[in-house]
């Protein structure tokens, strides 16, 4: 509980609300991938495995509605996708560390 105001598994709980950005199981993914840097739609649909045109689409729309990354239009056309600050913060912070714990408790994971 990081204050008085939020009772641990309350429907309008700080773990409900971060738990919400992870809820669709793809959002993560694209996120970590815009830690490299701004990518074209193109990009991300070919660097991220199994992930299908329409997904992706979804995922950068809700993305976007919640200010975690932005579009931008690039000269000649077309546009790219970075981390916003707010996504920045997510990806390089508590994504980061998950996807570390992860990577240290794999063989506990099977």
């Amino acid at each position: 509980m990081l204050n008085g105001e939020c009772q641990t598994f309350v429907s309008d709980c700080h773990v409900r609300a971060a738990a919400a950005l992870l809820s669709h199981s793809w959002d993560p993914i694209v996120l970590s991938a815009l830690r490299r840097g701004p990518l074209r739609r193109h990009d991300l649909l070919t660097g991220i495995g199994g992930i299908s045109d329409k997904v992706l689409t979804e995922s950068l729309r809700r993305l976007r509605s919640r200010a975690l990354i932005t579009r931008a239009a690039e000269p000649g056309g077309g546009a790219s996708y970075r981390l916003s600050p707010l996504g920045e913060s997510l990806a390089e912070g508590p994504l980061a560390a998950l996807a570390q714990w992860a990577a240290d408790h794999q063989s506990d994971l099977v």
